[in-house]
Order: structure tokens, then sequence, then C-alpha cells
């Protein structure tokens, strides 16, 4: 398995490249098909897809060579059957383009998320009963004992509100060759005070989720440095600027050991996001 594994990691590398995109639910066509066109290597899809996995579906239905995976499917809202039936469903129709991503959750919404380890390890073997290879799975993945499950049963992690040192330590963690793919949250705005007015009521919400906590802090995070109202907080987990300071800070994470960044744009208003999907690609070379 672990050639196997080790021989997929290397295709995808390629075939990602640097840069996708991370996006809740409910993708709108022309943001999926304008990401294909710009060059962006995935697009990932939040916010704990159903088991039908019906949005990945007709994201990959508009589009003809974008990767697109799960970021993540809840373990605890999603049955593993139903889940390995909508995987076989998909790789039959567009096959090689579905990574599915799943993970435990957070404990203040699911009381068996506070002991996610066994569940995740019960319901990849699950997905493995049900011929769902482990070359097409990522786990979401913060500290480091799901972060070695990551790279011994799927071809990677996909952390998610971290930070460059994250990715550090995560391939220290991971070794060589499993897949690092965290998300960034990035605005494209050059006046610091209004990116963080944009970025900073999406971001609340994760500041007082334990996991999310217990993660910075033992990155070294500075408790008082975990309250959103703090600029420097903002500053910490987002990414905002103009385009060569954005460029900038993507790529740290890439410098720090990530294979692959997705990014969650977050637009002035969602009626321009196309075009602020087209600007941050040109901040990225890509286009």
């Amino acid at each position: 398995m672990s050639a196997a594994l080790d021989a997929a990691r290397t295709r995808l590398r390629e075939t990602l490249g640097p840069y996708g995109l991370w996006r809740r639910g409910g993708v709108p066509i022309d943001f999926a098909t304008e990401a294909e066109r710009l060059g962006f290597g995935s697009l990932w899809i939040g916010g704990s897809p159903a088991a039908d996995l019906a949005e990945v579906e007709a994201v990959l239905a508009v589009t003809q060579r974008l990767v697109v995976a799960t970021g993540i499917v809840n373990i605890w809202t999603a049955e593993a059957g139903e889940v390995a039936d909508s995987y076989h469903r998909i790789e039959a129709a567009h096959p090689g383009r579905f990574i599915l991503g799943i993970g435990p959750g957070h404990p203040e919404r699911v009381e068996q998320a506070a002991r996610p380890y066994g569940p995740l390890v019960d319901y990849l073997d699950a997905l493995e009963a049900r011929g769902v290879p482990a070359t097409r799975l990522v786990l979401a993945a913060l500290g480091d004992r799901i972060l070695r499950l990551s790279a011994e049963r799927a071809l990677g992690a996909h952390p998610y509100f971290v930070t460059p040192a994250h990715a550090v330590r995560a391939r220290s963690v991971l070794g060589p060759s499993p897949l690092l793919v965290p998300e960034v949250r990035v605005a494209l705005e050059a006046d610091p005070a209004a990116a963080r007015a944009r970025l900073r009521p999406g971001m609340r919400y994760y500041f007082e989720l334990a996991n999310y906590r217990n993660n910075l802090l033992r990155l070294g995070v500075a408790e008082e440095m975990l309250d959103p109202e703090r600029d420097d907080a903002i500053d910490l987990l987002a990414v905002h600027g103009d385009a060569g300071q954005v460029r900038a800070r993507v790529d740290a994470h890439l410098a720090a050991g990530a294979d692959h960044v997705l990014l969650q744009l977050v637009p002035a208003d969602e009626a321009g996001l196309v075009d602020e999907l087209r600007r941050l690609g040109a901040a990225l070379g890509l286009g």
C-alpha cells in the first residue's frame, strides 16, 4: 500500500500545482468554470457536504479537468456506506477527478467528536471494506495522531484555520511523501482595516472551537491572541493586502512544507466573487 500511496501522491502533486480553492457549499457554476480556466488545480467543497455528494457532482459536471474534493465530509453526519456508494458513482462518471476528504467535526457540535480517533479509524475501515481506496482519501488533521493516520491510511492531510508554523510541524510528523493541503482565508484588499472588517465575521466562530484553539496553543500562540477582535489575530490566520502581499503570504505556507494551498476567497460582496477570483488568479500568476 505504501508504494501505491507514494505513486498516487506524486501524480496528484503534479496535477494540482501549488494553488487550489476552498469554498463553502453552494458553489456557483461560473466560479467553478472560471477557477478551471484560470488554472487553479482543485476546488474543495466545505460545509460538511451531504453523503450523496451531489454538490461535488454538480461541480464536476460543469468542468473538464478540475480536481474536486470535499473539505470535509463529517463522519458523524454522513453514513459511510452511502458515502462509499456516492464515491463509486462519481468515480465512474469522472474518473480520477474526485478526492474524498473526511473528518470528525467539532466537539462543540457533536459530543462524540471529543474522542475522534477510534471512530475515524472505524469510518476508514468501513470505506475500505466498500472499495474506497486510500489513494483517493484525505483526512482533516491538526494534531499529531491524526496526522500520522493520514500518512498511513490516506493521501495526506487537510488542515483548516492554520498558520505556516503548522505546516512546519505537520510536515515533520507526516514525512516527505504525504500531501499537506491547508486552507487559507484571503481578502484581496490593500486597506488593512477594510480587509479585517471583511474577514472578521467569518472567523469569529473558529476562534471559539477547542480543536483550533488547542492547535494554535500547541504552536506557541499566546492565549490572549485567540481573540478575533484583535487585529493581529486576524492577521495571523488570514491573508490580506495587495497582490504582492497576498502572494507572499500564501507562498509562506508552501515554503513551510505545504504542497497545495487552498484559498478561501472572501469577496467584498458575493456579486463580485468571480471578478475577485480573477484578481486572485492574477496575483498568484495564474490565468
